[in-house]
């Protein structure tokens, strides 16, 4: 594996969407290793090294997230409320990409702590273009690391408001 290839643990409801998405990334070339939680819940378990996720080997620390807004259990404003709860994952990039253009998902996201905000493209062509350029961008930036989370700490995660 290359040494610019960080983990990215994609929240996402639809198994259409992440079968797509991590597609197009494979379709660049990109090599990352790439993991998936259904909903919020999941990626807060994946995050703290709960459960199925306690083997960092297997499951290591993302270096960045992709995370859907609307979805069952835990939603993505609500996961970015958590991150943002949590000092040792506060500087972890959470990319939105989402259906949603609507203004308060977009400056409710930003307003939590999100890196950035995508729509979700309409062709596979124009998902794969995006996919090429966040991980771009992304494997040029310097960032700092990431601690390993506690999985004693905030144990009271609510379901979400959806």
């Amino acid at each position: 594996m290359p040494a610019n290839a960080f983990p990215i643990l994609i929240v996402e409801d639809s198994k259409d969407d992440y079968f797509l998405l991590s597609h197009a990334l494979a379709k660049n070339g990109i090599q990352n290793p790439v993991h998936w939680a259904k909903d919020g819940v999941e990626a807060i378990e994946y995050l703290r090294g709960q459960g199925i996720y306690a083997d960092r080997n297997r499951y290591p620390i993302p270096k960045v997230l992709i995370v859907d807004l609307k979805m069952p259990r835990l939603g993505g404003l609500e996961l970015l409320e958590w991150i943002k709860d949590q000092p040792q994952l506060r500087l972890l990039p959470v990319l939105v990409m989402s259906s949603s253009n609507q203004p308060q998902d977009v400056s409710g996201a930003y307003s939590l702590g999100a890196s950035t905000f995508f729509m979700k493209p309409s062709t596979f062509d124009d998902l794969q273009k995006l996919t090429r350029t966040i991980h771009e961008y992304w494997v040029s930036c310097v960032s700092p690391a990431i601690e390993k989370a506690d999985s004693g700490q905030n144990q009271g995660v609510s379901a979400g408001r959806e």
